[in-house]
Order: structure tokens, then sequence, then C-alpha cells
């Protein structure tokens, strides 16, 4: 990340309603996942509705590190090839901004008979343990080892099993996935995690030669060792970023489309919405919100899919701090992502938390314009989602974290009518 981009600064004057429409790109999440699918194969693999942000860009380093093939090949689609990986380690800078880079361990495994990553980093939003990766991987006959900040994995041969994950950890059903499709035999996974990303990944794998069932249960079966090819694959509809705008018209008011949303992925964000007072109709792709009433007080908890995701909980405390009645948020997948809240108590919310992991929010409580820094991805978008509902000047620096997750979130909420502008 250079400096350039570490001083660039969000300026928001808050009090404008949205209206008109916006598009949603492709998943972040499903993307990093699929490009480190790509290092099974020695073939072409192009992925298509790619998003241009940081994080797919950081990614991408990482796969070259290992030797592997990353370039643009067109407008939103990826061509990866790993015809020649020249390391079974991706390279320990790199990886230490990214948490997804851990992925490439169940590729490589899969491929190479052995992988090795240093310790990935990321957001810091509480413990994210590597213990679900390491014990799918030896669940499948690989050896691992935890040394000299290095996690290392080896097997002679990789044969299938069944594995109960202590917990429905995304990233890792989805690096068991990786090298159970190389293993010999039928591996099941249980308490697998059921997030569209893990469908994403499978369905994949499956255009690949895998052999994958019950992808976004808890319970996925894997018939490996057969053989894989390169193949081409369409990123689903980024559910975040969809939910991200749809809070943002409920905050502001107004009434505005947002499209090319996934409806089966967004059940849980409408649920919640439409119990706040919001109006919320889909049709097809496009998810119409509409937000001219009081908003109302409710109770939110944060869970695994088909739970309201975890990463929208901050955009939707946001939103509660204009709701009538208390409110109350719990956070049940990470242990310390109420980083943000001590900002909006500056900007004038009412929100008292308890412990690490729960707060009651007493609402509406005007908020004013606060000079604020993004400490994370989500925790970033939702100062921006404060901004728009505050009186006066909002500024969100270290607006870098946003970019990793949201594409133009700036020019796109601008088209909104959302009065924003980088500088």
């Amino acid at each position: 990340m250079t400096l350039k981009l570490r001083e660039q600064t969000l300026v928001l004057e808050g009090g404008r309603r949205l209206s008109g429409s916006v598009e949603v790109g492709g998943s972040k999440n499903a993307t990093l996942g699929a490009m480190a699918a790509s290092l099974l194969v020695a073939d072409d693999c192009f992925l298509e509705n790619v998003p241009n942000i940081d994080d797919v860009e950081q990614m991408a380093l990482v796969l070259r590190s290992l030797g592997c093939l990353v370039e643009w090949a067109g407008d939103r689609t990826l061509r990866l090839n790993a015809a020649e990986i020249t390391s079974s380690c991706p390279d320990r800078e790199l990886v230490g901004t990214l948490r997804g880079s851990f992925l490439v361990m169940g590729a490589l495994l899969g491929r190479l008979g052995e992988a090795a990553c240093p310790p990935p980093g990321g957001d810091i939003i509480g413990q994210r343990p590597i213990d679900v990766h390491l014990a799918g991987f030896r669940s499948l006959g690989a050896e691992t080892e935890v040394s000299h900040e290095m996690f290392r994995a080896q097997a002679t041969e990789l044969r299938g099993s069944t594995f109960f994950a202590d917990y429905p950890s995304v990233l890792g059903t989805q690096n068991t996935m990786m090298a159970a499709v190389c293993a010999k035999g039928v591996t099941t996974i249980v308490n697998a995690a059921a997030e569209p990303e893990v469908q994403s990944l499978a369905a994949m794998l499956n255009q690949m030669g895998a052999d994958v069932a019950g992808a976004g249960t808890n319970t996925i079966t894997i018939k490996g060792a057969g053989a894989l090819h390169g193949m081409r694959f369409r990123i689903i509809p980024d559910r975040i970023e969809a939910g991200t705008f749809a809070i943002a018209v409920a905050i502001a008011g107004g009434e505005a489309e947002i499209r090319g949303v996934e409806p089966s992925h967004m059940q849980g964000v409408e649920a919640k919405l439409r119990q706040a007072g919001v109006d919320v109709q889909t049709s097809g792709d496009v998810m119409r919100v509409r937000a001219d009433g009081e908003l109302q007080a409710l109770t939110l908890q944060a869970l695994p899919y088909p739970g309201f995701p975890t990463d929208l909980q901050a955009p939707m405390a946001v939103l509660l701090t204009q709701a009538s009645g208390v409110s109350t948020v719990h956070e049940r997948v990470f242990d310390n992502r109420l980083g943000y809240i001590s900002d909006l108590r500056k900007m004038g919310a009412e929100i008292v938390t308890t412990g690490t992991t729960a707060a009651i929010i007493t609402g509406p409580t005007p908020l004013s314009g606060s000079a604020l820094t993004a400490l994370d991805v989500r925790g970033g978008a939702a100062f921006i989602l404060a901004g728009l509902a505050a009186n006066g000047r909002t500024t969100v620096s270290d607006i870098y974290h946003v970019d990793r997750g949201y594409e133009r979130i700036d020019e796109k909420l601008r088209s909104l009518g959302a009065d924003i502008e980088r500088i």
C-alpha cells in the first residue's frame, strides 16, 4: 500500500436523501477463494465479474509469489495460470496484510503434497484461529507443524475421511475442500460453513471436474482424486456490498434500486430492514429499498449464514442509532468487532457496550459530523454511512481499509445523490 493511497480521505456532508440505482460488483470473499483454487490445475482459469479492489490485487501478488500468472483479460475478467508453481510458500510480507491469503494452503497441499504459509494478516476484529484449517488437513492424512511463525502441512498421500469442524469457519471449510478434491476416497465435512462464498467455491470446483455435494448445508461431501482442469467461472454478487447500500438508503432516507443482487443471499438483511420499518422489495436481481417513515428499534444478532452477516453488523448499528427505541446488538462471530462504537459516541450516538460482543443502542439520536479514522473494511464503511446521516461535515481517513472491500464506494454513493468527495 503506497503512502499516497494511505493518505486518501473521504469528506461527506450529511443530510442528503439517496435515490436512483446502483450496481453491485462481484463478491470479494468469493473471488479470493476462487483465485486460490486456480492453483489446483496447470490450465488457464478465467474468473468473470471480479471486483477491482485492493484485496484482489493483493491476492494476485500472493499468487505471483508462488509462480502463478495473474492478469486482467478484459473487463472484470482475470486469467490465472499455475502451470509452473515455483514455491510452496507465499511471500511473508504479502501474506501479512491479507487474511484470505491462507487459502493457498489447501490448494498447494492438494496439488503438491506440501504447503507452508506465514501467519496471515487482515482486519483486527477478533480471534480467527487457524486450528480448523490445520485439523482439516490432518483429517486427510497430512502432518502439520507450527514453528518459527510458519504453518506447514505435508502428505505423501491425502486420503478422504470424515472431518468434524469445531467451528463452521468459512476459510477453514474452503481450505479443507480444496485439499480434499485431490484426496483419494470420500471426504465428509461435518459442521461445515454454509455461506454463499463456500457454495460458490464448490460450484467452481465442480466446473473444474471435482465432485462436491452439500455446499450450502452443514455437511459437505467431496469425492476426491478426480482429474481437474481449467474453466471459466462467474463470481457471485457481493452480498455485503448490496447490504451496505441497502442500509445506506435506509439511513439517509429516500428510494433506490440495488441491481445485480442474488436474492437468496439477502434474506437475513431484508428481514431486519423490514423489521426496522424499511420497505424492501426484490424482483429478479433488483432490490428496491424505500425509507420514508420512522425507523424502529430491534434486536440484532450477527451469526454464521444464514443468519445476519457479521460484515454488516457495524453498518446496521449505525442505522439503529436513528431508530426509535432501544436496540440490542450481539456479535456472535468475532470477539472484537465493536471497535467502531467509541467514534459513533463521539458523533452523538447513545450506545452502551456490555463486554466486547454486545451493545445497547438508544435512538433516535442526532449525529454530528466528525473526523473519523477507518480501522477495518466494514467499520470504515459504517463510518461513511454515519456521515450520510450526520449534521455537518464528516471526514473518514485511512480509507484504504474500505477500498480493500468496496470498489469506488464514493462514486457509487455520489451517483445516488450523496455529497461525498475523495481527497
